[in-house]
């Protein structure tokens, strides 16, 4: 009986990858012939192998509490490549759900065709031309953003990462530069080909030409001489934080706007993607995206805040630590940041508190924040003690964020997760910007506190990916409405 057991196990599972491997030529096609971006509640599947599609799947039970498999969207998806569509989201969980609740009342493909039939349209483009974007410095948040970018490319009409802005470092300055991009000590290996292109001074990621240009100061580059126009810059330097200073880069031909991945000064909107997208405005040229921290609590504490009410709160982040810390003991004009990074755990300040209300104007002054660097090299915790206005309980509150993570407009900022056993490398790569660890909340009368996971380096790259889509007018429709 064991051994019966163990084949049908393995026949199962060798049946289900063969339907994997089939719908990978399928979702390639849909993205690049179509851009279409398939997922199952929330997972994309494009640019994904077999085993992450399985997995993709397997997620969808903790939303359903019952299978789903690749057996059960296969048709779905076959019938969508029939179909002559334009640019769209469709999660293809949500419509094999839907299929079978009307419990075969109509075919597969007359369902699809109902379903899609407003963009059953033909093929249509994005954007007139694809949307430029530069790179202002290639550190960490740069290099993972090239990473995004370069995924994201498809058919190549819609963000086309065409340079990067560096300092001039050694002679072998592209090949350091092409080998940082390939290797990645956190996130592994880059997921592609990258070669260089020495007359042109440029890398070449999975056909992306990247060009690395040397500049001192914003203003004195002429993005146009390499064919670049109306482009989006994106700085994460930090060098400069206001408008004054980040207005220089609008002084180089060929730069349209500007965005800093850091929280802007003065006057500067500050926007998470997903909570305040109304102040990306055509008539604005310069942007934040705020910190990493800002964006793993603001779409948490704005949920709670329109459920439950807050009245007051603290904020206090395990942060890991940053290239501003010192390897070794050492000089360092901040506090305790002279300390050894990999050693010791380090009480520093945190502007997230004050951030928040920039975002959310109706928090302003109802929070406290500070926040202790750790011996970790990435993913953070930030720790929400609250105060609501009504009493609540464990299962009310969690149960409210399991389902705005999984449908509401938030659900690409926030993620969910039940597990006894997490850590916080499991979350290395996640591409929310922070995710709810359910079984850490504690509850007492009006009280709560909520512990939200945040991959500080590619989750937040991925929010600002999203948010230079939205500066692009790159918003592409879901289905299932």
């Amino acid at each position: 009986m064991n051994n019966k057991k163990q084949e049908a196990h393995l026949k199962e599972w060798q049946c289900l990858e063969e339907y994997a491997e089939q719908m990978l030529p399928m979702i390639g096609r849909l993205y690049r012939d179509h851009n279409i971006v398939t997922s199952v509640y929330g997972r994309s599947l494009v640019n994904n192998p077999t085993i992450d599609i399985l997995k993709a799947h397997r997620f969808a039970r903790l939303i359903l509490e019952s299978e789903l498999t690749v057996r059960d969207t296969f048709p779905i998806i076959e019938a969508i490549t029939r179909l002559d569509l334009a640019p769209a989201r469709i999660d293809i969980g949500k419509l094999t759900v839907r299929y079978q609740a009307m419990g075969g009342t109509m075919t597969v493909d007359d369902f699809v065709r109902q379903e899609l039939a407003t963009i059953n349209t033909g093929r249509t483009t994005l954007l007139s031309e694809p949307q430029d974007i530069v790179l202002y410095g290639f550190g960490r948040i740069g290099r993972l953003l090239a990473r995004i970018l370069v995924e994201k490319a498809g058919s190549g009409e819609k963000l086309r990462l065409r340079a990067a802005v560096v300092r001039k470092g050694s002679a072998d300055d592209l090949v350091k530069r092409a080998s940082l991009l390939r290797r990645d000590s956190v996130h592994g290996q880059f997921h592609g080909i990258i070669t260089i292109d020495e007359e042109e001074n440029a890398i070449i990621a999975n056909g992306n030409m990247i060009r690395i240009i040397y500049a001192d100061a914003p203003e004195n580059v002429d993005y146009t001489q390499y064919g670049i126009h109306n482009a989006i810059l994106i700085d994460n330097t930090g060098k400069w934080r206001d408008r004054e200073g980040l207005g220089r880069h609008l002084k180089a031909k060929g730069i349209a706007k500007v965005l800093l991945t850091a929280p802007g000064k003065g006057d500067i909107p500050n926007v998470v993607s997903g909570v305040n997208n109304e102040l990306i405005t055509s008539e604005e040229s310069i942007f934040s995206a705020a910190s990493c921290t800002t964006n793993a609590i603001v779409p948490v504490l704005k949920a709670v805040n329109d459920r439950f009410g807050i009245v007051n709160g603290h904020v206090e982040t395990c942060h890991s630590y940053t290239n501003d810390q010192n390897l070794i003991d050492n000089y360092h004009k901040a506090s305790r940041r002279g300390r050894s990074a990999p050693l010791n755990m380090v009480i520093t300040e945190t502007g997230a508190a004050k951030a928040v209300a920039k975002v959310l104007p109706e928090l302003t002054g109802k929070l406290t924040g500070n926040a202790i660097r750790v011996p970790t090299p990435n993913v953070s915790l930030a720790i929400l003690n609250l105060e609501l206005a009504q009493q609540v309980d464990i299962n009310a509150i969690n149960g409210y964020l399991r389902e705005i993570s999984l449908d509401s407009p938030l659900q690409n900022q926030i993620d969910f997760t039940n597990s006894p056993e997490v850590v916080s490398s499991d979350f290395v790569g996640s591409r929310h910007a922070g995710v709810v660890d359910s079984l850490a909340t504690i509850t007492q009368g009006n009280r709560c506190v909520l512990y939200v996971w945040y991959d500080n380096e590619f989750g937040y790259s991925c929010q600002v990916v999203r948010m230079v889509q939205m500066m692009a007018g790159l918003e592409l429709p879901s289905f299932p409405n």
